[in-house]
């Protein structure tokens, strides 16, 4: 017996999930995403990753802006849907969605909740320094990551590991979560247990201003920065080079040994930080592909004693 699922989501973090889903041979009677977006240099229009897999694999798409109206309600309730799936949808979902399928809405969400309710669970967590996150399927309420517990499952996180490393492990333990939660579904003995009253965090969209590195802060600081805005919108710093100030991405760095005035280079692409060093191992130029620190100076020297 397969479950008759609507399924929501935008990113390339929903894919595997759908895939799953599909594979484990349940019935996607609908997929909602975002409505295609301007993107590239052209600003075409471009459909969300979801938008994409959806079509080729022949179940039918749809893109509201919002799911307020009374006629959207009614559309979607008329699928007669056992349960909704929602991965990293991007759109509030009202009382009347919540409510329409059978079983309700199951949200997979990447974090050890409570701890990182909200948009931005993967990077806020490696930029404070947490060495576990977690994966979790929850029966979703009125409140932002709020719902019960239904199913989880803890990841570490390595020294070193950026958010884009991160967010693919995430993205494959999840979409395997989701096809257990489904299948205990089935047989009726799915149990989800509320959420701890405490430890509480809430994991904010990350914004343009937090993306500079500050120096002054502890190398650890500055390293988790990196690797957590890594690869995307990316750590920068601005330094100048033949009269001209540059911005510069920082994909990857390392902790070093070093000290001396905050972000003095002191060798190489070794940085002094308020407290220890990082050694920036991968970066970017505005236009250009990533490189390794090697190839960087060779086009962008950068001289012992440099403030950034």
């Amino acid at each position: 017996m397969s479950l008759r699922i609507i399924f929501m989501g935008t990113p390339d973090f929903a894919v595997p999930t759908l895939a799953e889903i599909l594979g484990a041979g349940h019935d996607v009677v609908a997929v909602y995403t975002q409505p295609p977006r301007p993107a590239g240099r052209g600003m075409a229009e471009r459909k969300s990753p979801v938008h994409a897999f959806a079509e080729s694999s022949g179940i039918p798409v749809l893109t509201p802006k919002s799911l307020k109206a009374e006629t959207e309600q009614n559309q979607f309730a008329d699928f007669r849907a056992d349960a909704a799936v929602v991965v990293a949808y991007g759109l509030l979902l009202p009382t009347a969605i919540l409510t329409a399928p059978r079983a309700g809405c199951f949200n997979l969400h990447g974090s050890a909740l409570p701890r990182w309710r909200g948009a931005a669970p993967i990077q806020r967590a490696i930029m404070a320094g947490d060495e576990e996150t977690a994966v979790m399927i929850m029966r979703m309420d009125k409140g932002l990551d709020t719902g019960p517990i239904c199913l989880g499952e803890t990841v570490p996180i390595g020294p070193d590991v950026t958010a884009g490393q991160l967010h693919d492990t995430l993205a494959q333990c999840g979409a395997s979560l989701m096809v257990r939660a489904l299948a205990a579904l089935e047989r009726d003995s799915l149990d989800c247990v509320p959420q701890a009253a405490e430890g509480a965090t809430y994991a904010a969209k990350i914004e343009k201003r937090e993306a500079r590195i500050d120096f002054t802060r502890t190398a650890r600081e500055a390293h988790n920065l990196i690797r957590g805005l890594s690869p995307f919108p990316g750590a920068w710093f601005e330094a100048d080079v033949q009269g001209k100030r540059e911005r510069i991405k920082v994909l990857r760095a390392e902790l070093a040994e070093g000290d001396g005035a905050p972000g003095k280079v002191l060798n190489g692409l070794t940085i002094a930080c308020g407290e220890g060093a990082v050694r920036l191992v991968e970066l970017q130029r505005a236009g250009k592909k990533p490189m390794p620190a090697d190839a960087f100076l060779r086009g962008f020297p950068l001289a012992p004693g440099t403030l950034l």
